[in-house]
C-alpha cells in the first residue's frame, strides 16, 4: 500500500506539470519554454572526519534521473515548472537504493475577467530531527532526512461595483511526509513527534475602496476563516477574523495605517498513549499514538479583539515598505516587508513576520506565494534545495518550515530575505531567514510534551552562475544552518556546505558536467562531521 500511495503522490506532482505546461503551450503568443531531459550521474561521497557519520568512509553510486523545466506565459495561462526523479543505485550495499522526487510547479489559469484558479504542488526532502545530521545537498546517505509531499489548488475572486472593490478566495492544501523516519539522534533527548499527513482549507472575503475617491482615506472590510486537520493524535486548527482596516495618506509617499478587528483560534488534540512509566510509545514509524480512552485536550486558544497601527512607504514604483505594531495572541506583535526592484531583472524582499503555524500551514503558505516564473534552485547533484527564485526578488523558501518535522502547533516570529537578479552572463540568488519558535501542546497531556518550549534557526541559501561560452557554464551553491533547540537533551546544530559544478555542452542536447563539494555538520558535543564529494555525469535534453 505504501508504495501505491508513493507511486499516486508522484503521479500527482507529474500530471499537475505536464497538464498546466500541456495547456499553456497551444497559443501562438506564448512565451515557452519546456525541457525535458534524462540524466546518469557517478557520484562518489567520501568522510574526511572518520567518524563513521555518514556509513563506510567513501560511499559510490550511480544516480539516474529524469525530469522536465518548463515556463508558460500567455495573457490567460501562466506555469512554472521544475520536476526531478531520481533513482540511486549502490555499487556495493552501503547506501539505500533510494528515490528521489524534487520539484516544484505553480499555475494560474485566468478563466475570466475577475476570475482565476490557482494550484501548486512540491516535492523535496528535509531534515527529519533539525539537531541531527544535515542534508548535504542530498549527496550521500543520510538517516536524517524524509521525503515531503505539499500541493494546494483553488480560485480567487475580484470585481467592482463603482468605487467599491470586492475579492474572495478559497484554497485546499495537502501535506504528507513519508515514513522513512529517523529515531532521534541525540541520546538522552526526549521523544519528539512527526509529521504524517495534514489537509488545511482557507476562505477569504473583502470589501473596501481606494483612498482618493469619494473618502479621502480608503478601507477594507475583511473576514477569513481557516482549519487544519492533522492526522497525528487528531490535531484541529480552527480560526476565524473579522477586520476594518484603514489607509490615510498624509503625502504622495506616505501613509498611515489602521485595522481593529475580532479573532477566534482554537487548537485541539488527543492525549498522547503512554506505557506505565510515563514513556510515549510509538508506533512502527517513529510517531507517537493518541490515547482511545482519553478526552480531547485544548493545545491553544484565543478568543477577542485584535489592532494594530503602521506605515506606508512607497517613495518611488520601485520601492515599498510597510511597518505595523499591534495586539494578537494576547501579546505585542510586530510585522511588515520592505520590497525593492533595484533593477528591471533584480530585487529585494524582506517579510517580518508573527503567527501561529504548523508545518502543514507553513508549507502551503509558502508554496502559494512562490510566483508562477522562477527558477527552482538545485544542489550540484540536481536535488531541490527548498528555495524558489524570480524576477526582481520575487521566490520564497522551505527552510523556516522544513526546520524539523515536528507534529506540534507552534506560535512562530521571524524574518524571511529572498534577493535574486540576473544581468548578462551572471544570475544569483540569495534566501535567508531566522525564525523562533514557541511549541503549543496541552499542558494537562501526558508526562511529555512540547508546551512552551522553544527553538531558533538561521538559515542561508545563496546560487551563483554564469554563462562562460555559448557552450559551457559554471554554477556554485552554498547553504548554512543554525539550529539551537529547548527540547530536553537535544543538541544545537551546525551545518554547511558548499559546491560548484561545470558544464559542457557536447552535441545536438548531449551535455556532460563535472561537480565537487564540501559539506560539514557540527552538533553541540560532538566532533564535527566532514564529508567530501565528487561527480561526473551526462544529460540529454529532449
Amino acid at each position: 500500500m505504501k508504495r501505491i500511495d508513493r507511486a499516486s503522490r508522484t503521479a500527482a506532482l507529474l500530471a499537475t506539470a505536464c497538464a498546466l505546461l500541456g495547456m499553456a503551450a497551444t497559443p501562438a503568443d506564448a512565451r515557452t519554454d519546456i525541457s525535458p531531459y534524462v540524466e546518469v550521474n557517478q557520484v562518489l561521497a567520501f568522510d574526511l572526519s572518520n567518524n563513521d557519520a555518514f556509513g563506510d568512509d567513501v560511499v559510490t553510486y550511480t544516480s539516474v534521473a529524469a525530469g522536465i523545466d518548463g515556463t508558460v506565459q500567455t495573457r490567460r495561462i501562466e506555469v512554472g515548472a521544475s520536476y526531478r526523479y531520481e533513482r540511486r543505485i549502490d555499487w556495493s550495499d552501503d547506501l539505500a537504493n533510494d528515490d528521489v522526487h524534487s520539484g516544484v510547479v505553480r499555475g494560474r489559469v485566468n478563466v475570466a475577467r475577475g476570475l482565476s484558479l490557482e494550484a501548486g504542488a512540491m516535492a523535496a526532502r528535509a531534515r527529519t530531527e533539525a539537531g541531527g545530521g544535515d542534508l548535504g545537498f542530498g549527496v550521500g546517505d543520510n538517516d536524517n532526512v524524509s521525503q515531503v509531499y505539499a500541493l494546494y489548488a483553488g480560485p480567487t475572486v475580484s470585481a467592482n461595483a463603482g468605487p467599491l472593490e470586492f475579492g474572495a478566495g478559497y484554497r485546499v492544501g495537502y501535506t504528507h511526509v513519508e515514513d522513512n523516519l529517523a529515531a532521534n539522534t541525540t541520546p538522552g533527548q526526549e521523544e519528539v513527534d512527526y509529521v504524517d499527513h495534514t489537509t488545511t482549507h482557507q476562505a477569504t472575503a473583502s470589501v473596501g475602496m481606494a483612498p482618493g475617491g469619494q473618502l479621502p482615506f480608503g478601507w477594507i472590510a475583511s473576514a477569513g476563516y481557516e482549519r487544519e486537520d492533522a492526522s497525528q493524535l487528531d490535531q484541529t486548527y480552527e480560526g476565524y477574523h473579522a477586520r476594518l482596516d484603514v489607509t490615510v495618506p498624509v503625502s504622495p509617499t506616505l501613509a498611515l495605517l489602521g485595522g481593529v478587528g475580532y479573532e477566534n483560534i482554537e487548537i485541539s488534540q488527543r492525549d498522547i498513549l503512554v506505557d506505565a512509566g510515563g514513556n510515549p510509545i510509538l508506533d512502527n514509524n517513529g510517531r507517537f499514538q493518541e490515547d482511545p480512552n482519553a478526552p480531547r485536550l485544548l493545545a491553544y486558544e484565543t478568543d477577542g479583539f485584535i489592532y494594530d497601527a503602521g506605515i506606508l512607504w512607497r517613495p518611488n514604483p520601485r520601492l515599498e515598505a510597510s511597518a505595523r505594531v499591534g495586539h494578537r495572541y494576547d501579546s505585542t506583535v510586530y510585522n511588515g516587508y520592505l520590497s525593492y526592484a533595484t533593477s528591471e531583472n533584480s530585487g529585494v524582499n524582506l517579510s517580518v513576520y508573527n503567527t501561529i503555524s504548523s508545518f502543514g500551514r507553513s508549507t502551503v503558505d509558502t508554496l502559494a506565494g512562490l510566483p508562477t516564473d522562477f527558477n527552482a534552485n538545485r544542489g550540484p547533484f540536481g536535488e531541490f534545495d527548498g528555495c524558489v527564485f524570480g524576477d526582481a526578488g520575487a521566490g520564497g523558501c522551505f527552510d523556516t518550515g522544513f526546520q524539523s518535522l515536528n507534529g506540534s502547533n507552534f506560535r512562530s516570529r521571524g524574518a524571511n530575505l529572498v534577493w535574486s537578479a540576473g544581468r548578462g552572463p551572471w544570475s544569483y540568488g540569495v534566501g535567508a531567514g531566522y525564525a523562533h519558535r514557541r511549541y503549543l501542546a496541552p499542558d494537562d497531556a501526558a508526562d511529555f510534551n512540547l508546551d512552551g518550549v522553544t527553538d531558533e534557526n538561521f538559515y542561508l541559501n545563496a546560487s551563483l552562475a554564469r554563462q562562460l561560452t555559448p557552450v559551457s557554464s559554471i554554477d556554485g551553491q552554498l547553504f548554512a544552518n543554525w539550529y539551537e533547540s529547548g527540547i530536553p537533551g537535544a543538541a544545537d546544530a551546525f551545518g554547511a556546505g558548499a559546491a560548484t559544478t561545470y558544464s559542457l555542452n557536447l552535441y545536438r542536447g548531449l551535455s556532460a558536467q563535472a561537480s565537487a563539494g564540501l559539506y560539514v555538520n557540527d552538533l553541540e558535543g560532538e566532533p564535527a562531521d566532514w564529508l567530501g564529494s565528487l561527480a561526473l555525469g551526462v544529460r540529454y535534453g529532449f
